[in-house]
């Protein structure tokens, strides 16, 4: 395997392992659910393997995500996508917190947007 393959390879493991996350299931739970086995699941996460496209399409329908959240960097087109514009490890980050947290870093983002927004208007008028 070269290093293009690698990274590739922890790339999607990264994401099927985000994504789990976010619907707090446990490697087993996701194995037992898309008719896997939990040692599979962490070989998969840990970018060490890879599955056939039913593989794939399985792990993907039972995390609720569609396929271009696995492969969407790896394909590049010509627009960015929403995965290209986020921080892997914020996001990472950000799903393990609570409905309250979440909601208090959103409203802490609003504000700091309206102080850049300000920020920069002031500078464009100087």
């Amino acid at each position: 395997m070269n290093n293009n393959e690698d990274f590739q390879l922890k790339s999607i493991g990264r994401r099927i392992k985000l994504a789990r996350n976010n619907l707090d299931l446990t490697q087993e739970q996701l194995a037992e659910k898309a008719g896997l086995s939990p040692r599979f699941i962490s070989q998969l996460e840990r970018g060490v393997a890879f599955g056939s496209a039913n593989t794939i399409i399985s792990i993907c329908k039972t995390l609720k995500i569609d396929p271009n959240f696995l492969f969407g960097d790896l394909v590049k087109n010509s627009s960015p996508t929403l995965v290209d514009m986020i921080d892997i490890k914020f996001l990472e980050n950000y799903l393990k917190l609570d409905s309250y947290n979440k909601s208090a870093i959103n409203s802490f983002t609003t504000e700091l947007l309206k102080l850049q927004t300000n920020s920069f208007k002031s500078k464009k008028d100087a």
